[in-house]
């Protein structure tokens, strides 16, 4: 996917990507395109914070304003410590060496909401659903969810309701109108 965005001649002021992407390949590709990237890492992560040797990411101090250490492997990075509302701590890393918490803030807003767009078409408009082989139809299925998802989301802007309480209204409604003029009916077989 990089490598077809740097065909395309994007130019992203960074690359957000979530701990599954973060392997040293990916890390490297990003810093070859010439882009910052910003991510997170596991725990075990090895890094040397001081220069006195390698070890788990868990292990070193990192202070609230981040902390620039040798990722093994990658080279100098700068981590953040978050720890969340139930009390689990994160590590967010990025090349960009001059970066604030408050950019990073920012920077994880915004990868958030297109974690976010990613579930909604998913788990309310069935993208990932199409039970077709043919290029065409696979097409068709994909505009068609994506039109979908626009639809929630206006709807959404414009009511209030989530995507999920527009879907259920949806099949809501239509299970009551047929109850009321239902056109099958099934004779007792007993």
């Amino acid at each position: 996917m990089l490598k077809e965005a740097k065909e395309r001649d994007f130019e992203p002021s960074f690359v957000l990507f979530d701990t599954w992407y973060a392997s040293l390949g990916n890390l490297k590709r990003v810093r070859d395109y010439g882009w910052h990237w910003l991510t997170r890492l596991k725990s075990n992560r090895l890094v040397n914070p001081d220069g006195e040797g390698n070890i788990p990411l868990s292990q070193a101090k990192i202070p609230p304003e981040g902390r620039v250490v040798h990722l093994k492997g990658y080279g100098f990075i700068k981590v953040f410590r978050t720890v969340s509302e139930n009390g689990d701590g994160q590590y967010w890393a990025t090349d960009d060496l001059q970066m604030d918490e408050a950019s990073r803030e920012d920077l994880e807003s915004q990868g958030w909401r297109i974690e976010v767009y990613h579930r909604g078409i998913k788990q309310c408009c069935g993208i990932e659903r199409a039970q077709v082989r043919k290029a065409v139809a696979q097409k068709n299925h994909f505009l068609y969810a994506l039109r979908a998802f626009l639809r929630l989301e206006i709807h959404k802007l414009r009511t209030g309701n989530s995507w999920y309480e527009a879907k259920v209204s949806i099949i809501r409604e239509a299970i009551r109108a047929y109850l009321g003029n239902p056109t099958y009916s099934l004779t007792p077989t007993a």
